[in-house]
């Protein structure tokens, strides 16, 4: 399964469209603005809220948490530091746990359970620039899970960068 996010989808406070590898909407990330906390709500086509994403208030590292009608379903964590690459724990209700791996600020990363390939997000095989794709690998995996990741590791991954700028412009 194939999925097109726009690159425009971490915006906070706008909705943006992710489609199939048909041009199909299938699911609406709405952006939540004015709020304390980065907030997100991954949406059907019907607008019915299918996961709820955002970011932990107290927590020593930036943290997001995906819920599902109200109860927990993963949290995101950056589980090492790397120059040349990002790596996420996404420790799922269950005590499962998923690695997030890849060079995250080009959007270019792997989600993987027990070294198992789940799904690949990807600008590079993408002409459009504005565009990048979520490539669902296993049949049986959640799609809209998996795109509640790539969502919450983009966003963890572009808020260090910015962190990182501005302590940089401020040294």
């Amino acid at each position: 399964m194939r999925f097109l996010v726009r690159d425009r989808l971490l915006g906070i406070g706008d909705d943006y469209w992710i489609e199939d590898e048909h041009g199909q909407k299938v699911f609406l990330v709405d952006g939540k603005a004015m709020r304390l906390r980065d907030t997100f709500e991954l949406k059907d086509t019907q607008g019915r809220v299918l996961i709820d994403i955002h970011q932990k208030m107290f927590a020593l590292r930036d943290t997001m948490v995906i819920e599902r009608d109200g109860e927990g379903l993963a949290t995101i964590r950056r589980k090492r530091l790397s120059l040349l690459r990002n790596h996420y724990r996404v420790s799922l209700a269950d005590g499962t746990e998923l690695d997030v791996s890849g060079k995250i600020l080009d959007r270019e990363f792997a989600v993987e359970y027990d070294d198992e390939l789940l799904a690949v997000i990807s600008r590079r095989r993408l002409h459009v620039r504005e565009t990048y794709g979520v490539d669902v690998v296993r049949e049986d995996a959640d799609p809209a899970l998996l795109i509640a990741v790539a969502v919450c590791v983009i966003h963890l991954a572009e808020k260090e960068r910015e962190d990182w700028s501005t302590a940089r412009s401020a040294g």
